[in-house]
């Protein structure tokens, strides 16, 4: 255990720094390689692991409850061609229970606390386990604002993905921050949590000149001071702990300016010089997705203040609080993380169970842009990538049942992917007018904006709205696992057509999936959309029609998460080959409606690679054993005649 009595308080030079210069080792390589659209939102997803490993230690899980913070005073001093810090962090706060004589803060142990004042004295104090306690003088009483400050040198901890780095771009030195989830207290003392945030915050570095110093806020001064340069960013509007930060190199710094009437709001762009120009030619793109959001969702949250980049070197975004860090400019990246200053840093989740309230919300608004510029080009392919991504596994739920997991909390397939359909098909439950008033009010809730948020939250606005009962939907959805499968038989007597309605699930934590059903009616020149409440599987309805049918879509404005769907009338019904159950753990049975002659039958994984090949020829009914093959999505092929059929299954 660590003990601090009575330090005597002292200050560092960024020359007494260098002193540390061997502790330094730290490198990190960067790719450069232009990605497809998917591959980039992997980036995006990948750069928002922020944690150490699979397993992340989650001692700040032990909140500090006990007082209200209203104010940091962050003073730092880093040198970007070392690994070090030099910090005193002062901390205004209230006591929000009585007989309140010591403080708390988490902060890692392998950073020095020189020494905590409190009114002009040191304070005697303990840092174990990543917590300091700081034994107060006197009692200070509830609701009354004090402060203290912490004095503090060290190296940072390395954490895999982030906390506080320190690299090369193009043989200059930077250091940037990334606290998500749990990092901030690797690098400053801190209440490291989701239940509070600080009303206001100064953050004031110092760095070698001429280096630039990138963070929250609004850029108050510019203060040489012999080698070095004070840089003094002022933020006046609550910030979660995770959201502060600042990077420092030599920036190349240019602005825009994105249009509202007779206001303008303020785009401070911070990039590396050798990517300045091709930079200053992507950033622009963030004009029109600003006015999109606007449109949306209100005001940007943040708008008497700036948004603004900063270029770092780790592989996709971070959505600092009214400076977002990248790595490159692509318009996913850029829509992505802007979209979190709305979900995610306004309205932020009150629980990492939540996440999907920052991701889900951050993905779908992505979607949104897609759907609402570039002609709407990208619309359906977005959509297309959501349903295969979350149905390329049987299980999952949006609820993030482990936190300590890093890979678990941001799991593309689940809390960006699948919370992001489950907006979508909310949309199309509740109606346009319901869904996008609900958000709005959500994010405008006095209770909830620039606080913290849970799902109940969100559900609540969205029933308020809409004037129905959700509960079933988020047991469905939120925490319940899994997706429908549907297969649909239709048949037409005069201008009558019946449809009978299956439904299969691909994980028992659902017994049926409760959904209204788009499906599209087709001739040669008649294109008519129905909407279907399906309640229960088999369940048969009567369409009037005023043409003869051909052709019988399902779900073709791509509305559901659903996968594996069959649309056959009922003459082909019996013609139809049945593969079950699906999805499947051990066997799997395939029956033809007649005796089999075509060739081999193929098992694949999901990219057209063979994995098993069984004769079929001459056999009505097949068992395929899939014991010892990893869960997920699967295809099976064979050649009937002239045609090849695929069908997709799921492992579990």
């Amino acid at each position: 255990m660590k003990k601090t009595n009575c330090f005597q308080v002292k200050t560092y030079s960024l020359s007494f720094i260098s002193f540390f210069v061997f502790l330094i080792i730290t490198k990190y390589a960067q790719s450069q390689e232009q990605m497809s659209s998917d591959k980039y939102f992997q980036e995006i997803v990948q750069a928002e692991r922020k944690a150490n490993g699979y397993k992340i230690n989650p001692a700040p899980l032990n909140a500090i409850l006990d007082y209200d913070i209203t104010y940091h005073r962050c003073e730092w001093q880093v040198d970007p061609a070392l690994k070090y810090i030099v910090g005193k962090i002062t901390t205004y706060f209230k006591p929000l229970v009585a007989n309140f004589d010591s403080i708390k803060f988490n902060l890692s142990d392998s950073l020095i606390v020189d020494s905590i004042k409190y009114h002009n004295s040191l304070l005697l104090s303990n840092h174990s386990g990543d917590i300091i306690i700081a034994f107060l003088s006197s009692v200070i009483p509830i609701n009354t604002i004090d402060s203290v400050s912490v004095y503090y040198k060290g190296v940072p901890p390395s954490t895999g993905f982030g906390s506080f780095n320190q690299s090369k771009h193009n043989g200059s030195p930077v250091i940037w921050t990334l606290s998500e989830p749990f990092g901030a207290s690797n690098w400053w003392p801190c209440k490291n949590s989701l239940t509070d945030k600080a009303d206001s915050i100064d953050v004031i570095v110092t760095t070698p000149s001429p280096n630039k110093v990138a963070s929250n806020g609004v850029l108050v001064s510019v203060t040489p001071s012999g080698m070095n340069t004070v840089f003094h960013w002022k933020h006046r509007y609550p910030i979660a702990t995770y959201l502060i930060c600042f990077a420092t190199t030599n920036y190349v710094e240019y602005n825009h300016y994105v249009p509202f009437g007779a206001s303008n709001v303020l785009v401070q762009n911070y990039v590396y010089p050798e990517d300045s120009a091709s930079a200053s030619s992507q950033t622009t793109d963030i004009i029109p997705v600003m006015q999109l959001y606007d449109t949306l969702f209100g005001v940007y949250p943040f708008v008497n203040e700036k948004y603004g980049h900063a270029q770092f070197g780790w592989g996709g975004g971070m959505e600092h609080q009214t400076i977002t860090f990248v790595r490159g400019f692509g318009h996913e990246l850029i829509a992505h993380e802007l979209a979190h200053h709305w979900f995610g840093d306004k309205v932020t989740c009150a629980s990492w169970e939540d996440i999907w309230l920052n991701e889900g919300f951050a993905t779908y608004l992505e979607g949104l842009t897609e759907e609402h510029m570039f002609g709407g080009v990208g619309w359906l392919p977005f959509k297309t990538r959501c349903i295969n991504s979350v149905t390329s596994q049987p299980d999952g739920s949006v609820w993030c049942s482990d936190t300590t997991d890093v890979y678990r909390i941001f799991d593309s397939r689940l809390s960006y992917n699948k919370g992001a359909m489950i907006l979508h098909q909310l949309r199309w439950i509740i109606g346009d007018s319901a869904f996008f008033a609900a958000l709005n009010n959500y994010l405008n809730d006095p209770a909830l904006a620039y606080g913290f948020a849970h799902t109940s939250d969100l559900k609540t606005h969205l029933e308020t709205s809409s004037k129905q009962n959700l509960s079933w939907y988020f047991n469905d959805w939120f925490t319940g696992e899994g997706f429908p499968s549907y297969e649909i038989i239709w048949n037409q007597t005069g201008s009558t057509v019946n449809l009978t309605v299956n439904q299969t699930q691909s994980h028992p934590s659902v017994s049926f999936f409760k959904l209204p059903l788009q499906i599209e009616f087709k001739d040669q020149t008649h294109d008519t959309i129905i909407r279907l409440n399906n309640t229960f599987s088999g369940q048969t309805f009567s369409v009037a029609l005023p043409f003869t049918v051909d052709r019988v879509n399902f779900d073709p404005g791509f509305w559901l998460i659903s996968a594996n769907n069959m649309v056959f009338s009922e003459n082909e019904a019996g013609q139809q080959v049945s593969i079950f159950p699906n999805p499947a753990k051990d066997k799997l049975q395939i029956i033809f409606p007649k005796r089999f002659e075509g060739t081999n039958l193929k098992l694949m994984d999901i990219e057209g690679r063979i994995l098993k090949e069984v004769p079929a020829s001459g056999i009505k009914k097949l068992t395929i054993d899939i014991s010892g093959y990893e869960k997920g999505a699967y295809l099976i092929q064979f050649n009937s005649g002239s045609n090849t059929v695929s069908k997709k299954i799921i492992i579990q």
